[in-house]
């Protein structure tokens, strides 16, 4: 049964492999092992983020840095080349809990940020996942600004309370 909480991107299609219609993904969690398992549904969303269907998956395994995943009912290349370059998502009701101060990236839209003094500077409205790792778009009082989202500046994520608690560097919101 497919779940009815928010979706969280656990991975990109990325085109079918073989001829017995297998897909490689490119796995998009820390745990692909735990996520990618026999069963488990997975919703099928496009780049708007809008959900286009779902499929089951019978069977998984690695493959070099990707995962080939074989899903139920689709038993040739044919079946799967429409899902080439969409996206997969779980319900986040079906991942392991958080430990403290761990976020879903996808979440942090909307957070706000404050100093360690605890003085608002902001709302999260965008994210994005550079090479050096994700950078958070905050709408200031008088602009917006990018903040590396790394712990020498995040110094504490409050997810209950959508909040977080950052270290400005030197001169970025002069």
């Amino acid at each position: 049964m497919e779940s009815t909480a928010p979706p969280i991107v656990v991975g990109r299609v990325r085109k079918p492999h073989g001829l017995k219609g297998e897909l490689a993904i490119f796995p998009l969690t820390d745990d692909p092992e735990a996520v990618f398992t026999g069963g488990r549904v997975l919703r099928l969303l496009n780049l708007g983020g809008d959900q286009v269907g779902s499929v089951t998956i019978a069977a998984g395994r690695g493959y070099h840095r990707e995962l080939l995943l074989k899903l139920r009912d689709h038993g040739s290349r044919e079946s799967v080349e429409g899902y080439r370059q969409l996206f997969v998502a779980v319900g986040r009701d079906e991942l392991p809990p958080l430990e403290d101060g761990q976020v879903y990236i996808q979440e942090l839209a909307g957070f706000a940020v404050v100093d360690e003094a605890g003085t608002p500077l902001g709302i999260v409205s965008d994210v994005y996942d550079l090479p050096a790792g994700p950078v958070i778009e905050v709408q200031g009082e008088k602009r917006e600004f990018l903040l590396p989202f790394r712990g020498e500046y995040i110094r504490e994520t409050d997810r209950d309370g959508r909040r977080l608690t950052v270290t400005i560097p030197d001169g970025l919101l002069d």
